[in-house]
Formats: structure tokens, sequence, C-alpha cells
């Protein structure tokens, strides 16, 4: 009798999967699409430039020249001579004949001309009686036409997933917070904050339209009606979550508790709202400075293709068949832990931050360093900083949005100086992590280990090509290398055709021997679909949750610079190092509550001249900007990337840690969590800061 119901619930969930999955992969495939389009369309007109000397001529039908390319040239200066003496009897004034050599030339000019468009024009319908050009020439201009829809749609492309994926975290109540709604008062404190939060994003739209139908702003009505539609249903769903909390404990819970359950990005709108309406009386005033989203569209909607990567991973055997090459040399969980976070180093680099990093591959990072067998709390600690070491690493595209915005520095000194700040990172994690070890160290003889490890490599080879087969098409038929700028549109390809290839070949292994972990009897058993359906759905929660704490990020962050706060900061300090202190405490507050890259425009243009002034070498700053975020990002109270590794872990397992953790009796592994991370960065910072100035290192 309970059959039924379980597939009847079964077959619920899947349809809620497929419904919040559909529209979030159209949205993503699109970017793609457009991404592609323009890679295409480039290479297109270089190899019909190659193909016809002059491509520019043959790629549309020309119409006829209408000019004469056979005049008589000394009969147009006779008769421009004669005009000249005409008009010059019926004027008042003395008669001055035009010089008529320079006539001649004029009209011997134009007589080129005229020339050179005839030949143009036979050119092009000799060219394009070919029916091979016409072909090349319609479909390079479809794609040019694709091309020209995206670079438009990309703004429209990037509010909708914004909305699109916060709708579904407000949902499922997956938004970042410090604690886990658990009990209905936290859920009820949670959602009226929400509420009024998401009612003066929604006022905020709607009086920015008025403002803009009202100036003539140019920006177009779709654009105001997606914002007001998105802010509508976020504040409707509020009103309901007021009500309506079915699946939460009925424990009492105190209002401080309650209040930390409530999202960051809703703090952020509170903040920025009774900023504008009490101090500006702008109402319009947050829904004015998201529009500085659009003009860094592609940067943001790339952060969601990378998550969607990171979960479309999560959903392939590739990091269990990564570290089954690693298990037969028995490391010490330590040494897996050191290991494995150097190696997150290369992936972040990509990314561009270490929270993308972490909400993409966050929780493959944690549930392998569990399976080597490291305790709770370190593996933890671990996940929360493994994409901290690869942010000054090229091609991070952090740096080059660094060297963009500052003409003093360049991409090339920032990586130069940014592989010496990984190394010291590398450092001082692993110094930290093997100090504080339990056990011995150990591994297992290479002779033992060598011959399991190169027999465990042979499944990745399919892998490795069919990654490295998609890099070369790019690379040969788009004409586009594998980098910062490529990435967030080759790596997704990549996954999918990897996804499609681990879902057939872990059923055929499945079949062969039936070995499979348990944890990948389910992958197994699943089809490309299902998986990619499963990791859209995923990432659908995660993209909402993180794109609308930066949104709301680059409010704050317009708030801190419309409010005057940041001319507070002194600009004259008596001494290089006071000034190098003080530069630390800010950069890292700021870390603590901005994201990196609104972070970097803030700084930018407020504090990077301050820093310039007062005798501080520009490369030397933008390190201490880098690492000074990261340990913002580290710190409580926000502490944003231990929040956001309990987002991909689950609150189960943080708990599971936090109890792990109660039962040691030494206070570094009772805090060893916050203490790993926080010492790492600390002391990564202080020699970074003050080392270069010991050594005499100053500003021009």
């Amino acid at each position: 009798m309970n059959a039924p119901v379980v597939n009847k619930e079964g077959s619920i969930a899947r349809v809620r999967h497929l419904a919040t999955a559909l529209p979030v992969a159209v949205i993503l495939l699109l970017a793609i699409a457009f991404g592609t389009s323009s890679y295409f369309h480039s290479q297109m007109l270089s190899f019909g430039q190659s193909m016809w000397s002059n491509y520019g001529a043959v790629r549309i039908d020309m119409r006829a020249p209408t000019c004469d390319p056979e005049f008589d040239v000394d009969a147009r200066v006779e008769k421009q001579m004669q005009r000249a003496e005409k008009q010059a009897g019926d004027s008042l004034l003395a008669y001055q004949a035009p010089n008529p050599d320079n006539i001649k030339r004029s009209l011997i000019q134009q007589l080129e001309r005229c020339q050179e468009r005839h030949q143009l024009y036979d050119y092009n319908q000799q060219v394009r009686t070919s029916a091979w050009t016409r072909f090349y020439t319609g479909m390079e201009q479809r794609v040019g036409a694709l091309n020209e829809v995206g670079l438009d749609a990309r703004k429209y492309l990037l509010i909708s997933i914004i909305l699109l994926c916060a709708v579904i975290s407000t949902l499922r109540r997956s938004h970042i917070s410090l604690r886990a709604i658990q009990t209905h008062t936290e859920g009820r404190v949670s959602a009226i904050l929400q509420l009024v939060g998401n009612g003066l994003l929604l006022a905020s739209a709607l009086s920015w339209r008025s403002v803009a139908i009202k100036s003539g702003d140019t920006t177009p009505m779709a654009m105001h009606y997606i914002w007001i539609t998105g802010f509508a249903l976020l504040t409707l769903i509020n009103l309901v979550q007021c009500f309506r909390n079915p699946s939460l404990s009925t424990e009492r819970s105190s209002i401080g508790k309650a209040l930390l359950t409530v999202p960051l990005y809703t703090y952020m709108a509170l903040i920025a709202g009774t900023y504008f309406i009490l101090a500006e009386n702008y109402l319009a005033g947050n829904a004015v400075q998201l529009i500085k989203l659009v003009s860094h569209a592609d940067l943001y909607i790339n952060v969601g293709l990378y998550v969607w990567v990171g979960m479309l991973l999560k959903q392939t055997r590739l990091a269990k068949l990564v570290f089954d090459a690693v298990r037969p040399w028995k490391l010490a969980p330590e040494l897996i832990v050191v290991v494995t976070v150097l190696l997150a180093a290369y992936p972040t680099a990509f990314t561009g931050a270490s929270g993308i990093f972490l909400i993409a591959v966050g929780g493959i990072v944690y549930e392998e360093i569990r399976l080597s067998g490291a305790r709770r709390p370190l593996a933890y600690a671990s996940t929360a900083m493994s994409g901290s070491m690869g942010v000054v690493l090229n091609p991070c595209l952090m740096v080059v949005v660094i060297a963009s915005l500052n003409k003093q520095v360049t991409t090339t000194q920032l990586f130069g100086m940014g592989m010496y700040v990984f190394i010291l990172t590398a450092t001082m994690f692993a110094l930290v992590v093997l100090l504080t070890r339990r056990d011995p160290l150990s591994f297992a003889p290479p002779r033992e280990a060598l011959p399991a490890t190169l027999k465990a490599l042979v499944p990745l080879l399919p892998y490795v090509i069919i990654g490295a087969a998609v890099v070369v098409f790019y690379n040969q038929v788009v004409n586009q290398r594998f980098n910062e700028f490529t990435a967030a549109t080759i790596l997704p390809v990549i996954m999918l055709f990897i996804l499609s290839y681990d879902a057939w070949a872990s059923k055929r292994a499945m079949r062969g021997d039936g070995q499979n972990l348990p944890s990948m009897e389910g992958k197994a058993k699943a089809g490309f679909w299902h998986r990619t359906v499963a990791a859209t759905s995923e990432s659908s929660t995660h993209i909402g949750a993180l794109l609308l704490l930066m949104s709301l990020s680059v409010v704050l962050g317009g708030v801190v610079e419309r409010g005057g706060v940041m001319t507070l900061f002194p600009s004259d300090f008596s001494t290089v190092w006071l000034a190098m202190t003080t530069l630390v405490v800010v950069l890292v507050l700021i870390g603590m509550f901005m994201d990196p890259y609104g972070a970097i425009i803030l700084v930018s243009a407020t504090i990077a001249s301050v820093a310039y002034d007062n005798n501080i070498d520009p490369v030397h700053f933008w390190m201490v900007v880098l690492v000074s975020f990261e340990l913002g990002y580290l710190t409580p109270p926000v502490a944003l990337n231990q929040l956001l590794t309990r987002q991909v872990i689950g609150n189960d397992e943080m708990l599971l840690a936090e109890q792990e953790a109660k039962q040691e009796t030494h206070w570094w592994y009772r805090h060893e969590r916050l203490l790993l991370p926080l010492s790492v960065m600390l002391m990564t910072l202080l020699l970074v800061a003050y080392v270069p100035l010991l050594m005499g290192v100053r500003g021009s």
C-alpha cells in the first residue's frame, strides 16, 4: 500500500527538480551559446578574409554604384568654370575665377573613387555567383546576428538568473546566513526581516521606474519589469513563509539565535534601504546601485557557470578516480589535506575567487578529505581555506580586474609576485597542519604504491582525452585559448561531455564487476539526463544564494562610497609602517563584509591612492589587498568562506563537526575549524605586509 505513495512522492520530487533545473539550464546554455558564437564569428571573419582577399566586399549583395566611371574630366571642368562665371554675373561682389587645376584634381579624385566602387561591385557580383560563397557568408551573418543578440541579451540573462535562482533559494530556505534555520521561531523571524528587505528592494525598483520615465532614462522598460517581478515574487514568498513553516522544529528558540538565521543579503538590503530613505530621501537608490551589475554582466554570469561546473563535477566519479590514484600511498590524513588544498589552488585561479571555488567544488574537497580519515574539524577548516591560495595565481580574474582598474600595476607584475605569495601561504599551511598533527607521518613505500597508482591512472585517461579534445577544438577551430576569459564558456562544455561519458562508463562498470562505492551507486544507476537535472537543480540554489549576496554587496559598497565613509580614512601618515598597519586593518574589515569584485572596485576608487601617496609600492599594496580579503573572508563574525563551506556540505555535517570538536580536550582542536585558516592567513598577511618594508621596498 505504501509503494504507490513513495512513487508519487518521488515523481513530485522529480517534477520539482525539473521545474527548477530547466529554466536555469536554458539561461546557462544561452550564456554558453552566446559566448561561443562570439568566438565563432571572430574566427569566421578571419577565415573569410583568408579565403577572399577583401571579405568585407563579398559579405552582402552590393547595390550597383550610380556614378559614371567614364565621365570626361575636361568637359566637367569647363562646365564648372562656366557655371561659376554665370553665378558671378549675378553677384554684386567682384568676380574671382576659380582655379581650373584645383577643380580638375578634385574631379580626378572623384573619378578614381567611382571607378573603385565599380570595381568593388564587379568583384562582389563575380564572387557571389558561387553557391559556396553565398552559403558561407549567409552562415557568417547568421552567427554574427546571434552574437549581436547575445551582446544585448547578456544583461537580461544576468538579471533573470539572479532573480530566478534567488526565488529558488528562498523557497528552499537556502540563503547564506550565520546560522541555519531550524525552528518555527527562527523561520518566522527570518521570513519577516526578508519580507521587509525584499519589500524595500521592490519599492526601490518601482520608484526607479517612475524616476526613469520622468527623466527620460534610456534603460529598457523590460529591465524594470524583470526587477519588479523578481522582487515582488520574493516578497510574496516571504509573506507566505511568515505563516507557513511546516518542515521546521517546534522547539523554542531565542530571538538572538533567530536573528543569526536572517540571510546576510537581507541585512545589506535593510542597511542600504534605510540609508537611501533617511540620509538621501532617494527611494530608488537600491535599484540604481544594482545597475552596476549590468556593466559587469559577463563577470557575474561566469559565477553561475562556474557553480554549474562544480555541481556537474559532483555528479561524476572524477574526484573519486583522482583520489584512487593517491590512496595506494596510504598517506597520513594531514598529508592528504596538504596535497588536496595545494591542488585546489589552480582551479581557484580559473574560477576567479575563493568563494566561487567553494560553492563549486567545496563539497567534493570536504568529502575526499573525510574519506582519507581526517577528523571533521580539520576537513572543515581545510575546505574553508582551500580556495584562498589560488587568488594570486595566473590566470585569476581578480588580478586582471585589478590591473584593468589601476594603471600603476600590470598582470605580469601581479602574477609574478603572486607566485611568491602562493608559495609562502602553502608553506604556512603545511607547517601549521603538520605541526598540529596527532599521529606520526606515514606513507607506503614507492615500490608498493607506484604500480597501484599507475594502474589507477588508467581509468582517468578518457576524462583527460575528452577535456583535451574540447580545449583543442576551441583552440584550433574557434581560435580561442583556454584562459581566464574563456574558461567559463569552455569548462561547462567539457563537463557536459565528461558527464555523458561518466554516465555510460559507470553503468558499464557496474554491469561488469558490480563494484561501486555506496556513495556512487545512485550515480552509477542514473543516466546523463537525471544527473544533469540534479546538478542544475542544486546549482540553482547555490547560484541564487551567492549572486544575490554579491548583488547586495555591490549596493552596500555604493552606500559606503556615497555616504563618504572612505573620506574619514586619513590620507597622510607619519610613517609607512603606520600607513601599512592602518591599511591592513581597513582591508580586512572590507573583506569581512563585501564580495571580492565589489571590494576591488571600492578600494581602487578610494584607498589605493592613499597607499601610493604614502610611498607603498603598488604591487606590494595589491598583494596585501588580496591576502587581507582572504583573511576577512575567514574572520568572524561573518566568515563568509566558513558559511559557504556549511552551505555546500550541509548543516547536519557542520553540527557533527562541532560535536566532534567539543569532545576534544586541547584548546586548538576544540577550535580548529576557525583557528587553522585564521592562523595561516594571519601569518601570511603579516609576512606579506611587513617583510617587503623591512627589505626597503617602497613606491616610486
